[in-house]
């Protein structure tokens, strides 16, 4: 990397070690902007990550979509265009180095803005490829980052420069590697965008039962190029990502609430509770009981 993005670097690692209060995911006062900060290792969380791009700037985190290992540190980014059930974990941290990142959100709205404004080329017949993806950070894109995160420490400049210095932001990825597997996500017709809004229509209606023919008329594909499609996208099929997102959902109910585990698996879409529980325990790795009394200890 060059002298500059060392610098940049070390900038936002004090940017973001000055404005975390607390471990974890921490709001800023850009709706769309996240600062998240670790002084251990985690241990692995489970999440939707919505399409967002994720940048370490000290530490390094994995991620995990199906079987698939995604490992990033300083001078890498991570972008997720579609919301992908995962499982995360911090892998190096400590007190006196602790992990910091950031987390840029943003929607197709945008990226379809950019592609009208500019002359980025585009193709909506390309192959449907994976919706994440490790690239090396770019200067151009650690610039406008730095930009944006300094608008954190002058709230007045936000509403007017943060929709510009985002949309560098997203310019900055399109333009780049792979950037091509992000502007699908926004390119009516195109295979991955069809695929979203069977993501859509499945996360709206993850308790009920799944109909696949349904879907397929929602991507205006058979049932075999839906399948395929999907793993093509998510790394998993149909079943197998409503399956994440109803576990998930129930994980958090369990924590939140009260509710006991038979009444959370009828909750959650679940018709037998024995199933439920296998299925929680290959996922979490504890029984919903022992895994509930184990999150509550810690």
């Amino acid at each position: 990397m060059s002298e500059i993005n060392v610098s940049y670097l070390s900038e936002l690692i004090q940017i973001i070690d000055r404005n975390t209060s607390h471990e974890g995911v921490n709001e800023t006062s850009i709706n769309s902007l996240f600062f998240i900060r670790e002084s251990t290792i985690t241990d692995p969380k489970y999440r939707v990550y919505k399409p967002s791009l994720c940048i370490v700037v000290s530490g390094k985190k994995e991620l995990l979509l199906g079987n698939e290992s995604f490992k990033y540190g300083p001078g890498n980014y991570l972008v997720a265009s579609v919301d992908l059930p995962v499982t995360g974990q911090v892998i190096e941290a400590t007190p006196s180095a602790l992990y910091l990142a950031l987390k840029l959100e943003f929607n197709p709205g945008q990226i379809l803005e950019i592609l009208t404004d500019t002359k980025i080329p585009t193709n909506s017949k390309e192959i449907a490829k994976r919706a994440i993806f490790v690239n090396e950070l770019e200067g151009s894109i650690l610039d406008a980052v730095i930009r944006l995160a300094r608008l954190t420490e002058s709230p007045e400049d936000i509403p007017f420069l943060a929709p510009i210095f985002t949309k560098e932001i997203l310019y900055r990825v399109l333009r780049g590697q792979n950037g091509n597997i992000l502007q699908q996500i926004a390119i009516e017709g195109s295979t991955t965008n069809r695929i979203n809004e069977v993501i859509e229509q499945i996360k709206a209606n993850f308790y009920k039962s799944l109909r696949i023919d349904e879907l397929a008329e929602i991507a205006n594909m058979s049932v075999s190029s839906l399948h395929r499609h999907f793993k093509d996208v998510t790394a998993m099929s149909p079943l197998q990502f409503q399956k994440h997102l109803r576990l998930q959902e129930a994980r958090l109910l369990l924590l939140s609430e009260s509710s006991d585990t038979q009444e959370v698996a009828f909750r959650v879409g679940y018709e037998s509770p024995s199933q439920f529980s296998r299925e929680y325990s290959r996922l979490f790795g504890f029984p919903p009981k022992e895994d509930l009394k184990r999150m509550r200890a810690k």
